[in-house]
């Protein structure tokens, strides 16, 4: 009897031990200890029905970068798929001196001709060199008018010195411009959001940065940087993104940046 009494004991003892190293509610912290040991908690993707167009990369291989929802249009530049620091994928953008390297969604088309676009952004390094080199990010061409829209660009400025983002265009009656605003300077090696909208009522272009409107980044009919043309928006069947510099012996000598969550819209979409 006092045998079985000592065994019983030790049982209690044993569990008493066990109850108070692992306290109430440690068991799911343990489980996540041991998922984040395998790996990175996959992301959920941002693409959802109802967009004209939507790529976040998430069921892309680790490599270079393709898929039958979007071709690339490159020169001195190269596309590749990323895994990000947050554990999602991303498309990094590498280009060498003046060269291109686009993301590029041919038959594109949009109720009205107005959309909106909408992308997440980190740029290592801007321009410093020469003077006035200016860049696109985002460029959208199409029908009955030639002019090359540039929502999303921006420009060296050694005058300020600065770097500014720009509204901006070229290879139509308007000319060739990126209208830089002081009150828009880049930010280098920073995950931004933005967004830009492209309508045909008025010949618009918008942009928001972080979902902050910026009035100054706009353009119409009659206000833009170029001369006294009227400024008339294609019928967009084809927009790009990426990057592209239009300098040669550029200061640095190259570029990368990685794009994230790129969609457009009928609607704006937001950040």
């Amino acid at each position: 009897m006092r045998r079985l009494v000592t065994v019983l004991a030790a049982i209690l003892t044993l569990g008493a031990v066990t109850a108070s190293a692992v306290p109430v509610g440690a068991a799911p912290a343990a489980l996540t200890a041991r998922s984040a040991a395998a790996g990175p908690v996959p992301q959920a993707g941002s693409c959802r029905p109802g967009l004209l167009f939507c790529e976040d990369f998430q069921r892309l291989p680790i490599g270079g970068a393709s898929s039958l929802k979007w071709g690339i249009d490159t020169r001195d530049g190269t596309l590749t798929v990323e895994r990000a620091q947050r554990g999602n994928k991303v498309l990094r953008v590498h280009t060498v001196g003046n060269g291109r390297a686009f993301l590029r969604v041919d038959d594109f088309a949009a109720p009205g001709n107005r959309f909106y676009g909408r992308m997440r952004l980190r740029v290592d390094a801007f321009p410093t060199a020469p003077d006035w080199a200016h860049f696109t990010l985002v460029e959208a061409t199409g029908t009955g008018s030639s002019e090359v829209v540039r929502p999303v660009g921006g420009q060296y400025a050694p005058t300020v010195p600065g770097v500014f983002w720009g509204v901006g265009a070229d290879g139509g009656p308007t000319g060739d411009w990126t209208n830089w605003r002081e009150s828009a300077p880049v930010i280098e090696d920073t995950w931004q959001c933005f967004e830009w909208m492209l309508d045909a009522t008025g010949n618009r272009v918008a942009v928001w940065i972080d979902g902050v409107a910026n009035p100054e980044l706009t353009a119409s009919t009659t206000n833009h940087g170029g001369n006294d043309v009227p400024f008339v928006l294609p019928v967009v069947d084809t927009v790009k993104v990426g990057w592209q510099l239009y300098q040669n012996g550029p200061t640095p000598e190259a570029f990368n940046l990685w794009i994230d969550d790129l969609a457009l819209s009928s609607h704006r979409l937001g950040c």
